[in-house]
């Protein structure tokens, strides 16, 4: 359920208000994206590349998903208002099933918007966003969407004493910890290797080689959960890395579980990112990390 915001707070971490702002059009921007099968039958829109996608968009929109790109039609809310109900409906049943993002249920956010407004727009179950939605009650909106697709950091549950005994490995776990990047692109490897101090990091969609190098050169093999500095990795069946996350100590690890926009660095139990980010195919290594920035 969503959380009643005093502050701009969003999943338990305060976020400034021009992020609030930059979330809003990337939830919800004035023209959207509607893949279809033939462009040609949709002229209330326009046709047009996907090239135009920022990395914050093709996350909303979850291109990456798709099952059938398709053709792009892109559609603004006077545009997509105008059509009747029934192309409203097939427009938006044709999203679903290709897999695209921000075609969420009414019944998840008949508590948050006007629920009668959301069964209007569309066939009663689903709706699309636009920027009018989000003005209502920006804060809540986006509070309540981070909420249905991450989890709460719970940074505010660890010891200052864990954190001042995570600092030699980890000078800068804690600045980390509850922060969100601005934009999509920052991932779990290039957080923890931040939090190991290595500069840039943070900012960076760090890719598997760089990362590899990086766990030869500052560590070794092995490491304990409960320790702080034990890097856990899990490779696919090609050994390459794809996800990594790194124990803060007294049970507790550091991730970033996507590189999407709304996604924070979060801190959780170990236990709870091992089962969180177990998946068939995938193996579980560990490295402890003795440099933290090697020359």
């Amino acid at each position: 359920m969503a959380e009643t915001l005093d502050v701009p707070t969003i999943l338990g971490i305060k976020i400034e208000a021009n992020l609030v702002e930059a979330w809003a059009t990337w939830l919800a921007p004035t023209e959207q994206p509607f893949f279809v099968d033939d462009a040609s039958e949709w002229p209330e829109g326009h046709a047009g590349p996907a090239t135009g996608l920022s990395p914050e968009l093709r996350d909303t929109f979850k291109v990456w998903r798709l099952r059938d790109r398709g053709e792009l039609v892109w559609f603004n809310d006077q545009a997509f208002a105008a059509l009747d109900r029934d192309r409203r409906r097939r427009l938006v049943r044709t999203q679903v099933d290709r897999g695209r993002g921000a075609v969420p249920l009414v019944r998840r956010w008949s508590n948050v918007l006007d629920v009668n407004a959301l069964r209007a727009q569309v066939d009663g179950h689903r709706f699309v966003w636009w920027p009018s939605m989000v003005a209502q009650r920006p804060e809540l909106v986006l509070a309540h969407f981070a909420a249905e697709e991450g989890d709460r950091a719970r940074h505010r549950s660890v010891a200052s004493t864990t954190w001042r005994a995570c600092e030699v490995v980890l000078p800068r776990a804690r600045e980390l910890a509850g922060t969100f990047a601005i934009g999509s692109g920052p991932n779990c490897f290039g957080t923890v290797m931040a939090a190991a101090g290595v500069d840039g990091a943070a900012k960076e969609w760090m890719e598997q080689a760089p990362f590899d190098r990086w766990l030869e050169a500052a560590c070794v093999a092995g490491g304990r959960d409960y320790d702080p500095g034990t890097v856990l990795v899990w490779r696919n069946s090609a050994g390459l890395p794809v996800h990594a996350a790194v124990t803060i100590g007294s049970g507790y690890a550091l991730e970033k579980p996507a590189q999407t926009w709304w996604t924070p660095r979060i801190v959780a139990t170990v236990t709870e990112v091992k089962r969180a980010s177990r998946a068939a195919g995938q193996r579980l290594e560990r490295h402890r990390i003795v440099d933290p920035e090697p020359r």
